[in-house]
């Protein structure tokens, strides 16, 4: 079987996460083409991490879970508990939010962004007001393929 990939049009693997997807343009989430999702697969999820953070290694901005499967994820994905565009996906708590908190590191910070993919077995069964870790225990033993597709994001001079 071959590897399960995952692209964005935004940015190159390690490349500039472009301003318009980041806490300091537009704030909305990159669209992603999946390729090689395994067979069986019955749901996708995505967690989005800042590795600088300063004080919280992997700092959470963005958790969604029960995506349908599929190999593009749109741009843009909006605010809310659950998506009704995307087959009524959960958004859970990342960043104080039920939505993509884009990247938006210190002044003169450059920080790397991962974002991970994860093919499911299943849909899971989990409130909207759960954070990562509560996601990532619920995934346990349910988890058929995994990639992640890293950007860097550095806030330029003369931003607010």
């Amino acid at each position: 079987m071959s590897n399960f990939t995952v692209t964005s049009s935004a940015f190159l693997p390690g490349g500039k996460i472009p301003t318009d997807y980041t806490a300091r343009g537009a704030d909305r989430s990159p669209g992603f083409q999946l390729r090689n999702i395994a067979a069986g697969a019955q749901s996708l999820a995505i967690t989005m991490d800042d590795a600088d953070h300063p004080l919280i290694k992997n700092f959470n901005h963005w958790l969604i879970w029960n995506l349908p499967v599929q190999n593009i994820i749109p741009e843009g994905v909006p605010k809310g508990e659950t998506v009704p565009a995307l087959a009524g996906a959960v958004q859970g708590l990342a960043y104080g939010r039920h939505c993509y908190k884009g990247p938006k590191p210190p002044l003169h910070s450059n920080h790397q962004y991962c974002f991970t993919f994860y093919v499911l077995d299943c849909p899971l069964s989990l409130p909207a007001n759960s954070r990562k870790r509560a996601l990532l225990s619920a995934m346990q033993g349910h988890v058929l393929q995994t990639a992640t597709l890293c950007g860097t994001y550095q806030t330029p001079r003369g931003a607010r």
